[in-house]
């Protein structure tokens, strides 16, 4: 009898790691109030925004963010818009990580990168925080560097402000030609979410990288 449970537990312990490997934290970097929805540092909104919205998913306010779910090809997609504004985003990540109980390489997390140009991509599964304060908070907060980035290059114009302007760039509006080729650029991340979580970090580096 008391092999039987003991099987019976190590089964369902099995089956809740399976299912825990098929879950994913997709964490969009930025900040809340009107005045930010259209700034640079906010493509990390904007883009689990664009995947929402294609997919008629609605977010729903919970503890630390908004919240939604996405289901595509047997995975759970949880995209998570911490509201906790960006120097703070660690605490967030590390409670939605922990109440879903949610593998740290299963952690996504989208930011801007002003040291690369307008809308160039790149996918990373470990690295420094690069100045940047979001992931800074998260490395100190979850103790590590190694979770999957998702770098959007924001920084085409950033010539034409002067030195130690860099806040008023990154917290500026897109111009024109940025709004104009956003679309696309934000129909390729979408894909770039659901190729993690289906055909895995390595594959979809190759495949979006420099895109």
């Amino acid at each position: 009898m008391l092999k039987w449970i003991n099987q019976l537990f190590s089964t369902t312990k099995t089956a809740d790691k399976t299912d825990n490997m098929k879950k994913f934290l997709i964490v969009g970097l930025g900040n809340i109030g009107a005045e930010y929805v259209n700034t640079r540092h906010n493509i990390g909104f904007k883009i689990v925004d664009f995947l929402a919205r294609k997919e008629g998913l609605d977010f729903q306010t919970v503890k630390l963010g908004s919240l939604a779910e996405y289901k595509f090809k047997g995975r759970s997609f949880l995209l998570l818009k911490p509201n906790t504004y960006m120097n703070l985003s660690g605490k967030a990540v590390q409670y939605w990580m922990e109440k879903e109980k949610i593998p740290l390489e299963n952690i996504f997390v989208i930011t801007d990168d002003l040291n690369l140009s307008f809308g160039t991509i790149r996918i990373k599964p470990k690295g420094s925080d690069g100045g940047h304060n979001g992931l800074k908070n998260i490395n100190l907060v979850l103790n590590t560097n190694q979770y999957t980035r998702f770098r959007f290059g924001i920084s085409d114009e950033f010539d034409e402000f002067k030195k130690g302007k860099q806040v008023d760039y990154v917290l500026g509006e897109w111009n024109a030609a940025e709004n104009e080729a956003l679309p696309e650029r934000l129909e390729l991340a979408s894909e770039i979410i659901k190729s993690f979580g289906t055909a895995g970090l390595e594959n979809t580096m190759t495949s979006f990288n420099g895109k």
